[in-house]
This record gives C-alpha cells, sequence and structure tokens, in this order.
C-alpha cells in the first residue's frame, strides 16, 4: 500500500479517528517490534542509544510520522526528565517539550476529538449531501423504478437525516452553554 506523506500541518487539523487510521494503515514501524521504541526497565544509556537510534530512522522515513505524533502528543506521552520512548519521531524529552510549546493546540485539538455531537454531525451530513447527489435512475428485479419515486424515497430519507442534524447541531448547542436555537 502505498501511503501519501502526511505533514505536520495535516496532522494538526485531522481529528484523533483519521489519525489512528492514517498510522495503523502506512507506519513504517506495524513490520517491527513495537518494543525497540520503549527503554526496557534497567536499561542502560549504552543499551538504549543504538535502539533509539533506529527507531528514529524507523520514524524519519515513515509516511505517517506526523500523524503518529500529533497522537503522541495527543496522548500526552513523554517525560522531561526520561528518555525512555520514541514516537512519531521524538524522544521523550522532545515530546514533553513540543507537547508544553502547543499546550493550548493540544487542548483544542484534544476537545474536538471529545466533540461526539460534532462528528456526528459531519457524518449525518455527508450522509445528506450523499444522498441528495445520487442519481434517481434504479433498477429493481430488472425493472426500472419510475425516477418519481426514487426521488420521493430520497426526499424522505433527507428529511430524516435534516431532523437528526438539526437535533446534533441543538444537542452540540446545548452543550457548549447556547441554549437551543429557534
Amino acid at each position: 500500500m502505498r501511503t501519501t506523506r502526511m505533514t505536520s500541518t495535516t496532522a494538526r487539523h485531522l481529528r484523533r479517528g483519521v489519525l489512528q487510521a492514517a498510522v495503523d494503515a502506512g507506519a513504517a514501524c506495524t513490520s517491527l517490534d513495537i518494543d525497540d521504541f520503549f527503554r526496557r526497565d534497567g536499561e542502560s544509556d549504552i543499551e538504549w542509544a543504538p535502539r533509539r537510534t533506529a527507531a528514529l530512522r524507523t520514524c524519519a522515513a515513515c509516511p505517517v510520522r506526523a500523524a503518529c505524533e500529533e497522537l503522541a502528543l495527543r496522548d500526552g506521552e513523554g517525560d522531561p526528565d526520561a528518555d525512555e520512548i520514541v514516537r512519531g519521531g521524538l524522544t521523550g524529552p522532545e515530546l514533553a517539550a513540543a507537547r508544553d510549546a502547543h499546550a493550548v493546540r493540544l487542548a483544542v485539538a484534544n476537545a474536538a476529538d471529545r466533540d461526539t455531537e460534532g462528528s456526528l454531525l459531519d457524518d449525518l451530513m455527508a450522509q445528506r449531501h450523499a444522498l441528495a447527489t445520487t442519481s434517481t435512475e434504479r433498477t429493481r428485479n430488472g425493472k426500472r423504478i419510475p425516477p418519481a419515486i426514487v426521488q420521493q424515497e430520497q426526499n424522505t430519507k433527507i428529511r430524516t437525516l435534516s431532523v437528526q442534524i438539526d437535533q446534533a447541531r441543538s444537542a452540540r448547542r446545548a452543550r457548549a452553554g447556547w441554549g437551543v436555537a429557534a
């Protein structure tokens, strides 16, 4: 599978599910032992250094490194005082420093990841758009269905989706303290 290289700017604007799907589908480390990216208990600096270097080299060539880094930052990984992990091309102290530098942005991203009404709203609107742009040419059991009947069925489904969209918007507004919109 060929994966397009993801930029850090793109990764910052994506939701957690999309980032995780990108990492799951295209990470360079999927065929490697994940334990090679973590320092073992009691492992000396001399033992850890070559494994850390190899992990960093793997990350550097990874097409979804930016997505992995963004997930690590959102997950709060890395410790400023402990060099014990490599994720998204960064060591533990580097992750901690990046997390501190991007604290405000990460708080917003994590809030958006928890915005279930927003995710539902995006999904419902995509479904409605797909229905609205679908052809009315259909057949059942080899017979052509009159376009007016297909259009009527589509309109019913679109109305149902529109009601669900309104409900999701109202729930989102209420959760944000805006009250129910008229």
